[in-house]
Order: structure tokens, then sequence, then C-alpha cells
């Protein structure tokens, strides 16, 4: 027994020794590629950049209002994207356990029992002339043990740690995009709010003006034709109240879902207490790699496909195995644990693959294409990080000179309004004037609300296209 220790330890020995010097040769390490973040990869000639990204800023101190704030933090805890994104990262975690033990040898220990006879019609039958039966009880242990001489065991790991890392990304995104959606679907409620508000005070306006309608057709100065047009702005306006109730009510169930949560009303205050505290940092574009969370995990998915490259490529060459098995055996149950029933037998094995039906050319071959494919989908994904950081750069710029314009485009309709409901009055124009400025003051009025909505789903996007929402 001692011998065969002696010989285990100076085989694990030389199996080491090998390891070292030859999984080096063969496993790559891997390097970002270096054509794939471009200082031009968005376009910054209209705002400041600074190596403070705004990205780095919690979502809290972006979304500062209380009630928004108790949402987004009841969707992170309860949303069902994010629980399933948990579940993959546990799974992800146990095969990344599992790829670590590899390393370690494997053992089994169990009891077996054996009845044997053999037939007499067979030439070793004939030979004893007669039947026997044998029964055998042994207690045995095996082990086996895989040397990594090429470092087919550790390109493995690094494969598994990047699939979790890219889990534990993609856990990320999840939390970015529902950040995102609730600030967007929050914001856009106090937007219907806010135009169901100017719906209301519209319809109170053209009743009350119905009603002069119809006094001046009492006093000859208009026709019927008039009070009938009049009449068609008021079920116009209380048609465009339904449609805003069912919109709100829509909404509000999206919410409801997103927070993981029966549908029902939403909690909110007002659009015009909204502040964003938006300082349009964006950082460099190298940046996008450390904060995006689909690029973090695309670059992962493209280390996975390298390492199960290193991995393929090292079952070219060939294996080194020891195995080992001992214990007790004995044909008498009683003399089971004496010292003469012990057994004990190593065997260690180099196998060079040379047939095999194609099977390692074509796994490599796969794994190069793999790697592509991954390559180019990291590609991919950081163009496409910078393609909306430049929509979402220029849709935020814009927001304050539009919404300006609105406003005055909204003054001047009003003014139209009230000077040709006088003109009306008089009998010096045409009511048609008068239902035209008050439809086009309506619209105007409407849209300053949706750019105001716009200005703020503006600054998520852009919030969340430089990689905030997961911190």
């Amino acid at each position: 027994m001692k011998n065969i220790l002696n010989i285990i330890k100076g085989l694990s020995f030389s199996v080491v020794l090998l390891a070292v010097v030859s999984s080096c040769m063969v496993r790559k390490e891997y390097n970002r590629p270096n054509n794939v973040v471009d200082e031009k990869l968005y376009r910054t000639d209209m705002l400041p950049s600074d190596s403070t990204n705004i990205a780095n800023v919690s979502w809290k101190e972006i979304f500062t209002d209380p009630i928004l704030q108790r949402h987004i933090s009841k969707a992170l805890e309860n949303n069902l994207d994010i629980r399933i994104a948990l579940q993959s990262i546990a799974s992800a975690e146990s095969y990344l356990k599992q790829s670590k033990a590899a390393y370690q040898p494997t053992l089994s220990i169990g009891p077996n029992y054996t009845f044997q006879t053999q037939s007499i019609n067979t030439q070793f039958g004939q030979i004893i002339g007669e039947r026997r039966y044998i029964n055998q009880f042994d207690i045995t242990a095996s082990i086996g043990w895989e040397a990594d001489i090429w470092g087919r065991l550790k390109a493995e790991e690094k494969a598994r740690l990047a699939s979790y890392l890219g889990t534990v990304a993609a856990h990320k995104a999840v939390k970015s995009d529902l950040v995102a959606s609730i600030a967007s679907a929050y914001y856009q409620l106090l937007t219907f709010d806010a135009q169901k508000r100017i719906i209301n005070e519209t319809i109170a306006v053209r009743e009350k003006n119905l009603e002069t309608t119809k006094a001046l057709k009492t006093a000859g100065t208009l026709t019927e034709v008039a009070v009938q047009q009049s009449e068609a702005l008021v079920f116009n306006a209380k048609s465009l109240l339904i449609d805003i109730d069912t919109q709100i009510q829509l909404l509000e169930n999206t919410m409801s879902l997103l927070m993981g949560e029966p549908s029902h009303t939403i909690e909110r205050s007002t659009l015009e207490t909204q502040n964003l505290p938006i300082d349009v940092k964006l950082g460099y574009p190298v940046q996008l790699l450390a904060n995006r969370p689909d690029v973090m995990q695309a670059e992962y998915n493209l280390v996975n496909a390298f390492e199960l490259t290193n991995s393929a490529k090292a079952q070219f060459y060939p294996t080194l195995r020891i195995t080992g098995s001992g214990g007790v055996q004995s044909l008498d149950i009683d003399h089971l644990f004496s010292v003469n029933s012990l057994f004990a037998n190593v065997v260690a094995g180099l196998a060079q693959p040379i047939l095999n039906r194609r099977a390692i050319r074509t796994n490599y071959e796969v794994s190069l294409a793999n790697q592509e494919t991954a390559y180019l989908n990291f590609r991919k994904t950081v163009l496409t990080a910078g393609k909306e950081v430049s929509d979402a750069i220029r849709v935020f710029s814009v927001q304050d000179s539009f919404i300006e314009l609105k406003q005055k485009e909204l003054n001047a309709y009003k003014n139209s309004v009230e000077y040709s409901q006088e003109l009306v009055n008089y009998g010096m124009a045409n009511y048609l004037e008068v239902l035209n400025a008050s439809v086009n003051s309506l619209n105007a009025e409407l849209n300053i609300a949706n750019a105001e909505y716009s200005k703020m789903k503006a600054a998520v996007e852009l919030y969340q296209a430089l990689g905030g929402g997961w911190k």
C-alpha cells in the first residue's frame, strides 16, 4: 500500500509540473478588441463632455418625486422579470461552482454483492465438471482525476464565469429598463392628467360659448348652423375626455403590471411639480462599456465564446487521466474486513484522439463561428448604444426651444379666439373663424403638455442610454 501511495504522489507531481508548463502554450488570454470603441461613437458637438457620466448617478438623484421613487422601489422588489433574472443568476452561479470543482478528483464508494455460477456446457464448465456457486462481497472505493495539461478545464471555468457575469449584467439591464419604463409611464400619466384638466376647462368654455351662440341666434345675429357647430365642438371635447380617461386607465394597468401587482389606481403628483436635475455630462464613449448593462452582457458573451474556443482547441491534444480503486473483497462476509481482503489498483492513461468521426474538428469550427458571431453582436450592441445616446442627446437638447415656440403658438391662438369672438358679437366676422381658432387653441395647449412630457421622456432615455438606472 505504501508503494502505491508513492506511485500516486510521483504521478501527481509530474502531471502538475507538466500542466504548469504546457497549459500556457495552448490556452490564450482574452483581450478586448481594439476597434470596438471609437471616440466618435456618439455625437457630442452640442453638449459638454466630462469624465463623470450622469449614468454614474443613482436613479434616486434623477427622479426626485417621492411618489415616483416609491413606485420604482416597489417595482424593483416585485417585478416578475427581475425575479426571473435573479433565478438565471442563481442557475449560472451553480454552473460556475461546478466548473471550479472540475479540478477535483471524482470519488465514489459503496458495498457490492455478486452471485456467480458458470455454465456446465462451456469449456470451463466441462473442465470443472460440476456446477459451482460463488458469493462475493466487497466494499470498493473508486477515484478518478484528469490533469488539465492544455488548459481545457481552465477555459471552461472562465467561460462559466463569463456566463455568470453575463446573467448579472442581464439582471442590471432589466433593472435599467424597468426604472426607465416606470418613470416614463409615470410622467405620461401626469401628462394625461394635465390634458384632462385642459379638456375639462375647454368643455366648460365651449358650453358657455354654446349658450352665447344660442342667444345670438335668438337676437338674429347668428344662424342655427353656428349653434350646431358650437354644439359639435362640445361633443368633440367630451369624446376627447372619454379617450383620455381610457388612456389613463390602460397606463395605470401597465404600471401595476410592472410593479407586480393587480391593476389599480396609481398614486401620483402633478406635471407642474416635476423637476429632473439632469446635468448633461456624457463622459467618454469607453464608459458605455462600464455603464451599459447590455454592452457588458454582450462582451461577457464574447468572453464566453472565446474561452469555449480555447476549450475546443484543447480537445485536439492528449488527455491524461489517473484512475484508481481499492477496498476489501471476500467470498466470505466473515473475513471481509481482514487484512488479506484488501485490494487496490492504479491506472494512468494518456489518450490522443485520432479518429473520432470529425467530432473534435467540427466542435472547434463551430466554436470559432460562435466566437465571430459574439464579436459581431458585441460590436452591434456598442454601435446601437452610441446611436441611442446620439438620439437622446438631440431630442433632449431641443425640447426647451420647442416648448417655447409652442407656448408662443398657444398665446397667438388664444388671442385669435378672443378677437374672433368679439368680431362675431359685433357681426363683423364669420363664426367659422371662432370655431377654427378654438380647435387650434385646444390642440396647441394639448401639444404643450405633450412637449413637456417629451422633454422628461428624453431625459429618461438619455439617462438610460448612457447606462443609468440600475445602480
